[in-house]
């Protein structure tokens, strides 16, 4: 199974995309919007200080009747980030993801984040894996 650094190495944005904790949340749904994405990663300099999603947007702004062009990300991030490392594996960032209940994962270097993989990337590597497995024991069966 591929390391993450692999994946972060084939995907569309190869930037880091992400907002400071200043910012109004109405900001943070301009870039999600624009770039088609469900999660930020929310940074005080080069310093990962949160995370913002669609969720946390849900959860409170909508639901506690909030403005989002007056409310700053800090108030409403979830702080507490679980993080991963690029030499990490799919399988050890899936079984994160899938025990945490959490749908996007920053990837750390050195204290520093160098991207973010969501569920969606790792579902579409595992059933690249598989399909790539399955061929090479179709291949060894009639071989």
């Amino acid at each position: 199974m591929k390391t993450l650094q692999q994946l972060l190495s084939a995907k569309k944005h190869k930037e880091v995309i992400s907002i400071a904790p200043h910012r109004p949340v109405f900001d943070a749904l301009v870039v999600l919007a624009e770039y088609k994405i469900g999660a930020l990663v929310v940074l005080d300099g080069d310093q990962l200080v949160g995370i913002f999603s669609e969720r946390d947007y849900a959860r409170e702004i909508v639901l506690k009747g909030k403005s989002s062009k007056t409310t700053a990300i800090s108030e409403v991030m979830t702080t507490d980030v679980l993080s991963v490392k690029p030499s990490d594996t799919v399988e050890q960032a899936m079984a994160i993801m899938s025990d945490k209940r959490i749908r996007h994962l920053p990837v750390l270097e050195n204290g520093k984040v160098v991207g973010v993989l969501s569920i969606g990337d790792l579902v579409k590597e595992t059933i690249d894996y598989q399909q790539r497995l399955i061929k090479q024991l179709e291949a060894y069966i009639t071989g």
